[in-house]
């Protein structure tokens, strides 16, 4: 059984950095884009970053300048390097993944169980 496990959160203060991680486990015939959301308290779930297979990038205005998605393709896992992080990211950020597994003949958006990021002012 696929899944997406995050990691790299945590307590930081503001303008401090941090990585997230997201791994994969499971046998995967194709890995298609993969995503960072973040839901703030109190707030809908939001874009932060995505990547295509091919490594094309897409940023929110929010962190445009300051996040860098990247990704492993031998890994099948995914980054999100945050830097000057600000009390307003703080949040539970998740990652996602478009892809097929060897054991379903069609793709799917998978959704790892998120990970905390606090930014102390």
């Amino acid at each position: 059984q696929v899944q997406l496990v995050e990691s790299g959160g945590g307590l930081v203060q503001a303008g401090g950095s941090l990585r997230l991680s997201c791994a994969t486990s499971g046998s995967i015939f194709r890995l298609n884009a993969m995503g960072w959301y973040r839901q703030c308290p109190g707030k809908q779930r939001e874009l932060v970053a995505t990547i295509t297979g091919g490594g094309i990038t897409n940023y929110a205005d929010s962190g445009k300048g300051r996040f860098t998605i990247s990704r492993d393709n031998a890994k099948n896992t995914m980054y999100l390097q945050m830097n000057s992080l600000k009390p307003e990211d703080t949040a539970v950020y998740y990652c996602n993944a478009d892809l097929q597994p060897f054991s379903s003949p069609v793709r799917a958006i998978y959704w790892g169980q998120g990970t905390q990021v606090t930014v102390s002012s």
